[in-house]
């Protein structure tokens, strides 16, 4: 059976309500979001945008904090100049275990990252992650290799 080639709308019920995208406010997050806006813009959901800032001194949680507010407010405006409705979320703490609270406390029905690109300090942290996630929720988990000549 071919692929169908119509410019017409799937008649494919939406699946996904509630997205939520992990970021790490570099470039790959380009790539994870336009992937993440098209599902969105197809199935009507929501993003919500999470950064975790992981610091080890009260100057760096703020300078991070900082950051990590501009990175997700542009993300943000971004999605929705694309007309998908967008919240932003950030944590501090442990990578995995503000990830995983999250999850839980809220009813999201995918998670979404890149998996590649990062700092090292970016590939440690979302590395072991990515690691954690995919043994730990039970919601599919899109991660998206990429490499940095996408981004």
């Amino acid at each position: 059976m071919k692929p169908s080639t119509s410019n017409q709308p799937s008649s494919v019920p939406p699946v996904y309500h509630k997205i939520l995208v992990l970021l790490d406010c570099s470039p790959v997050d380009e790539v994870i979001l336009r992937h993440v806006a098209a599902l969105a813009r197809h199935d009507g959901a929501q993003v919500c945008l999470l950064h975790v800032v992981h610091s080890h001194t009260l100057d760096q949680e703020r300078a991070l904090h900082e950051k990590a507010q501009a990175c997700l407010e542009a993300a943000r405006a971004q999605l929705q100049t694309q007309g998908v409705d967008a919240c932003t979320l950030i944590r501090s703490g442990e990578p995995d275990a503000q990830i995983l609270e999250e999850i839980a406390g809220a009813d999201y029905d995918l998670v979404a990252m890149a998996t590649h690109g990062h700092t090292l300090l970016g590939d440690i942290l979302f590395g072991s992650v990515s690691d954690r996630l995919k043994h730990k929720i039970d919601i599919p988990l899109l991660l998206l290799k990429v490499e940095e000549r996408e981004s």
